[in-house]
């Protein structure tokens, strides 16, 4: 399955990729195939109080201490603040025998009767008040009482996460965010339940924006190294061979160094020829062409147009190319299971899993010796956590194309990810050997290299890391991608800030189109307090998406970026930066 970055499993560590965005309260270095968390053991001994739902009221706020309560004399005389402590007594009582309409009336008369001054007090009935509508699912009033609690308490976590649920509630997605993420900076993102709340709204902001963004969006050609990098993925597509002989005039068949000129006017034949002149932008229209005219070659142009607007993230215009080749029962077999691969794959990022499979199978039934189906679906497999039955369509790649450096690398790269996550140390070493083999038997696959590296990055091996990530820049040293992931490890490896983020400009540099290198440098700049700059580099990578599932997760970061600005100037609260 083609995919702008390289295949990623989840992490073990089950945390959102929008905390990169929110810090989660310590360093965090994204590399591929894992989730660093550095000093992750903290807190964790208070992990089962911490994840407890926010439900009872309480006594006193936190974290404002609570005041002195005068002298003896007064204590004896009912002070103000004492009757409103037993008022508020009374309703907790009520509270906890379900009477909520008593336990309001209680709190109205604690409020009441407290002293303006005693702000941390009047704070707790506020909340408390609030708690007893949440029970009645009076958003509205939950609101406005935990409103009235924060301004006397501004780092009022019960009041903060109650309000920011009741928001919710309302739909107000973006406020919502806004409290959740102060509650996740004072928790130090310790807190399960805030966490989830957080991911929670943040998916669905992301999904909202991306939705309308995507559908208005102006058509994108990603990079020629993209596109190359795309094809080189098959090894049956047909559309993707180099013009035959008999396509070619023949002055211009002796002809080396310049693009050769087709014969007649076959829309489709002149589409082929700027695609080896790297004129990508012609493409589609070509295509058009030769569809239009009913030509000879009608089924090629339509998997051939299909596929670029699959490129420029236009997946509504590519389905039914797509759908017409697949259904040509007089097609060639090999163009009908191209289809099928490219709509599994499509399928895949919409995140509709079961129509994928069953394309993939389907194409495995019409064309079983085609090694291109059982490689992306081997790679699919993998994003299902589908590990054994990825490396048995891995194998059945590698017996048709015993020279399929790609699938050996994958295969072991699936391998791997089983043995770390299921901590089987004798399976691991195992597969490192396995990625071993491979670089030695396919020096010149740039891919082994960059898979070896991962895994050696998860075993902390970051100096032999590094040398395979030097490797992959010199057999392709224009892959944007390999330096983001170099700049990546000089921050896990080394804390080499300066140098992470030269890397990661250089990435850009050379393909000022790579969404990976814009949504990382992002990520960078929220660690370092910059959110401004964070923010511009996650809306440039929204720009560049290539299908609406990335762009939801991009908004989910640029948010969560946003979020913690509008913190920083309400409560003044920033977690730790690099």
């Amino acid at each position: 399955m083609a995919a702008s970055k390289p295949v990623e499993p989840q992490s073990g560590s089950g945390l959102p990729r929008w905390q990169l965005a929110l810090l989660v309260g310590t360093p965090i270095v994204l590399g591929v195939g894992a989730v660093y968390l550095w000093n992750r053991s903290r807190g964790k001994e208070k992990q089962g109080k911490k994840n407890g739902e926010r439900k009872t009221p309480e006594g006193s706020a936190s974290p404002v201490v609570h005041p002195s309560r005068g002298s003896i004399f007064n204590w004896l005389a009912g002070s103000p603040l004492d009757r409103a402590q037993s008022a508020k007594n009374k309703g907790n009582k009520y509270f906890k025998a379900g009477k909520y309409d008593q336990a309001i009336q209680c709190y109205t008369d604690a409020i009441s009767l407290c002293p303006k001054e005693q702000k941390g007090d009047l704070s707790t009935f506020y909340q408390n008040r609030a708690a007893a509508y949440e029970q009645q699912l009076k958003w509205t009033e939950v609101i406005q009482d935990c409103s009235q609690a924060v301004e006397l308490n501004p780092c009022y976590i019960k009041a903060l996460f109650r309000r920011a649920k009741a928001l919710e509630k309302l739909g107000n997605r973006k406020e919502c965010l806004e409290d959740v993420t102060a509650v996740c900076i004072l928790e130090v993102f310790q807190n399960q339940q805030s966490m989830l709340l957080a991911d929670k709204v943040l998916k669905q902001l992301g999904k909202e924006k991306a939705k309308e963004k995507y559908k208005n969006r102006e058509p994108l050609m990603p990079s020629p190294q993209f596109i190359k990098s795309y094809f080189s993925s098959f090894t049956d597509d047909i559309i993707s061979q180099p013009l035959q002989k008999g396509e070619k005039k023949d002055e211009d068949k002796d002809k080396e160094g310049e693009a050769s000129e087709v014969t007649g006017s076959s829309g489709y034949l002149k589409a082929k020829q700027y695609m080896e002149e790297e004129n990508y932008d012609k493409i589609i229209s070509e295509c058009t062409k030769e569809i239009e005219s009913g030509g000879r070659y009608t089924a090629e142009a339509l998997l051939l147009r299909a596929t670029f607007y699959l490129l420029i993230g236009n997946a509504t215009a590519a389905q039914p190319d797509l759908d017409r080749v697949i259904n040509m029962d007089d097609a060639n077999v090999k163009l009908r299971a191209n289809a099928l691969i490219k709509r599994g794959s499509m399928y895949m990022q919409q995140q509709q899993p079961q129509l994928s499979t069953q394309d993939f199978n389907v194409a495995a039934e019409i064309d079983p010796r085609n090694a291109d189906v059982y490689h992306h679906r081997g790679q699919l497999k993998i994003l299902l956590d589908q590990v054994e039955e990825a490396v048995g369509d891995f194998d059945e790649c590698i017996k048709l194309r015993p020279d399929s450096a790609l699938a050996q690398a994958q295969k072991c790269f699936a391998l791997y990810r089983q043995a770390y996550t299921g901590n089987n140390p004798s399976q691991v070493q195992k597969a490192m050997d396995g990625f071993e083999d491979v670089i030695r038997r396919f020096p010149k696959c740039a891919e082994g290299y960059a898979l070896y590296a991962q895994a050696l990055t998860d075993q902390q091996q970051f100096g032999n890391a590094d040398e395979m990530y030097d490797k992959c820049i010199e057999l392709e040293p224009d892959n944007a991608t390999t330096y983001v992931h170099k700049g990546l490890l000089q921050l896990q490896w080394k804390q080499d800030l300066e140098m992470g983020l030269e890397l990661i400009s250089k990435a850009i540099e050379i393909d000022n189109k790579c969404d990976f290198a814009y949504e990382t440098m992002g990520t960078i700049e929220v660690q370092r307090g910059n959110l401004d700059k964070a923010i511009d580099m996650f809306n440039k990578a929204i720009n560049l998406a290539k299908s609406e599932m990335e762009m939801a997760h991009l908004y989910s970061l640029c948010d969560a970026a946003y979020a913690q600005t509008e913190v920083a100037k309400k409560y003044g609260l920033k977690p730790p930066t690099l």
